[in-house]
C-alpha cells in the first residue's frame, strides 16, 4: 500500500520507488524518535509526502526556449480528460454516500484492503461489510452521474 501511495505522489513507478526508499530510509533513522510505533504507516505517509514536495521544490527545470514547438504525437489510449471525468464523477457519487458506506468502499476498493481487513478496521464483522458494500455499489449503479459508464 506504501508503495502504491508513492506511485500516487509521482509519473514514473521506478521514481515512486526511490520516493518509497527515500521515506523508509528516514523512517529508520528516525525510529528512536517516533513514539507510537502503532502509527508507523502515518509516519511513513506523511515522510512521503514530506520528501516529495523537498523533492519538487529542487527540481532541476529542463525547458528552453525555441522558436518552433515540436509537434506532439497522438497520445494513444483512452483520453486522459475523459479519464479523469470519470474520475471524479466517481469520486462525487462515492462523496454521497452514507458515511459508514463510503468508508467501507474506500477501504475496499481504493486501499484495496480484504473485507476481513476492512471489518477489523472498522471493528465490524465481515458479514456488515459485505451487506454495506453490496447496498453501497447498488446505490452508485444507480447513480444517474454515472450512467454513460453502463
Amino acid at each position: 500500500m506504501l508503495l502504491r501511495a508513492a506511485r500516487s505522489l509521482t509519473a514514473n513507478p521506478s521514481d515512486a520507488e526511490d520516493l518509497l526508499q527515500t521515506a523508509l530510509t528516514k523512517t529508520y533513522v528516525a525510529w528512536e524518535r517516533i513514539e507510537d510505533h502503532r502509527a508507523l504507516d502515518g509516519y511513513v505517509r506523511r515522510a512521503l509526502l514530506n520528501t516529495r514536495t523537498s523533492q519538487w521544490r529542487k527540481r532541476k527545470v529542463d525547458e528552453f526556449a525555441c522558436d518552433e514547438l515540436p509537434e506532439q504525437e497522438a497520445p494513444e489510449g483512452p483520453d486522459p480528460a475523459e479519464q479523469q471525468s470519470l474520475r471524479d464523477a466517481m469520486w462525487r457519487a462515492v462523496l454521497k454516500l452514507p458515511d459508514r458506506q463510503r468508508a467501507m468502499v474506500v477501504l475496499r476498493y481504493y486501499e484495496d484492503l480484504s473485507e476481513a481487513q476492512t471489518a477489523e478496521v472498522l471493528g465490524v464483522s465481515v458479514g456488515t461489510v459485505k451487506s454495506a458494500v453490496s447496498r453501497a455499489l447498488g446505490k452508485l449503479r444507480e447513480d444517474p452521474e454515472l450512467a454513460p459508464v453502463r
